[in-house]
C-alpha cells in the first residue's frame, strides 16, 4: 500500500509530534507500505524519512524545483520527483496513493488536507483520509467541521469523508474500516 502523509516541516515542535511520525513510519515500513510525502529533510517530513531509512522501507518525495534549490530535500529518499509548482506537487501526492494521512502541521499541511477533503466531497478522490489528532492538535478543526455541519455548510454525510484517530498505531484499522466512498458523492456535495 502507498500511504501519502501530509505533515509539518517545522523542527521546533513538541517531541510528541516527532514520536507520532516515527511510530507511523516504523509501522508502515515493517508492514511493507511505501510512504509518499513532500520530501523535506526537517520537521516531521525529515523524521518520516529518517525512520523509513532505519527500518529499510521505501519513501518517495514530491517537491517543486524551487524547494530543491534551497536544499530542503531529504538526501535519503528512494525517489525524489521534481515538479514545477505546488499545485503539481499536491496532484502527484494524491494521484498515486491508497490512503491519505494527515499528521499535525502548519498552513501547508492544512491546505493539503482541505484540498483532498474537498476533492472527496466532490467524488473526485475516493480513498481513505485519516486525521491523526496527536495530543488533540486537530480538536479545533474537528469542532469547525461540526459547526459547518450544524450551520448547513456541509452535509452530515461528509463526516464519513475522513476518519480521526488519536494515535498513529490506530491508522491501519482506520484505513481498513473507512466508509466506502463513491465518485457520485457530488450528488450530496451541496446541502
Amino acid at each position: 500500500m502507498k500511504i501519502c502523509v501530509f505533515c509539518a516541516s517545522s523542527g521546533k515542535i513538541a517531541p510528541v509530534f516527532f514520536e507520532a511520525a516515527e511510530t507511523l513510519a516504523r509501522e508502515a515500513t515493517l508492514a511493507g507500505h511505501t510512504i509518499i510525502c513532500g520530501g523535506g529533510s526537517v520537521g516531521l517530513m525529515g523524521k518520516l524519512a529518517d525512520t523509513v531509512r532505519i527500518y529499510g522501507g521505501r519513501i518517495v518525495g514530491v517537491m517543486p524545483h524551487f524547494m530543491r534549490q534551497v536544499e530542503w530535500q531529504h538526501e535519503g529518499l528512494d525517489e525524489l520527483i521534481l515538479v514545477d509548482t505546488m499545485h503539481q506537487r499536491k496532484a502527484l501526492l494524491i494521484e498515486q496513493t491508497d490512503a491519505i494521512v494527515a499528521l499535525p502541521g502548519g498552513c501547508g499541511t492544512l491546505e493539503e488536507l482541505m484540498e483532498v477533503i474537498t476533492l472527496k466531497r466532490l467524488g473526485l478522490f475516493t480513498k481513505p483520509i485519516i486525521i491523526v489528532n496527536t495530543a488533540g492538535f486537530y480538536n479545533h478543526l474537528l469542532a469547525l467541521f461540526d459547526e459547518m455541519i450544524a450551520q448547513r455548510f456541509l452535509n452530515p454525510e461528509h463526516r464519513k469523508a475522513w476518519t480521526t484517530v488519536e494515535r498513529p498505531e490506530d491508522l491501519w484499522q482506520a484505513i481498513a474500516q473507512s466508509a466506502p466512498w463513491s465518485a457520485d458523492a457530488i450528488r450530496f456535495a451541496t446541502v
